[in-house]
């Protein structure tokens, strides 16, 4: 299921935050795990390419906790707005921290998304110029706040 996994390096109190990408885009997802290798970020990375992916590597257990996750949108089988929902209506996952990282600029999709409580909505054409900082701006969150550490 997991595409990649690195060695882990930023730590939120005592654990590493490990980071699931849920993206069908294989050169997205390369982008963002090159862009965190340049600033020597090799926090444990996971990956999968739809909603139905993550949610099972969610409910298995095998992403190790605590963790954040960078939603695309659009995606084949469960979308990303589709995932959200999921997510949220599971009380074991419902605390999860997401931010979208999509093409989408649609005022109805970042509408659903902060309904559905993300983090942030960050736009891929807007990262082109800016993608550097968005990925300091990533390792500065998890660096300063909590994440649940709660166990199923």
């Amino acid at each position: 299921m997991s595409d990649f996994l690195e060695p882990p390096a930023i730590l939120t109190a005592t654990k590493t935050v490990s980071l699931l990408i849920v993206d069908d885009d294989d050169i997205d997802a390369m982008a963002l795990k090159r862009a965190l290798h340049k600033l020597k970020l090799l926090n444990p990375l996971y990956r999968a390419r739809d909603g139905i992916e993550a949610m099972e590597l969610l409910r298995s257990g095998q992403l190790p906790k605590p963790y954040i996750i960078l939603l695309d949108i659009n995606m084949p089988r469960m979308n990303g707005l589709e995932f959200l929902e999921a997510l949220r209506a599971d009380p074991e996952l419902t605390p999860t921290v997401v931010f979208v990282l999509t093409t989408s600029k649609s005022d109805e999709d970042i509408m659903a998304a902060y309904r559905e409580h993300v983090a942030g909505y960050l736009l891929k054409q807007r990262m082109d110029s800016d993608f550097m900082q968005v990925i300091s701006l990533l390792d500065h969150y998890w660096r300063i706040i909590e994440l649940p550490l709660t166990e199923k």
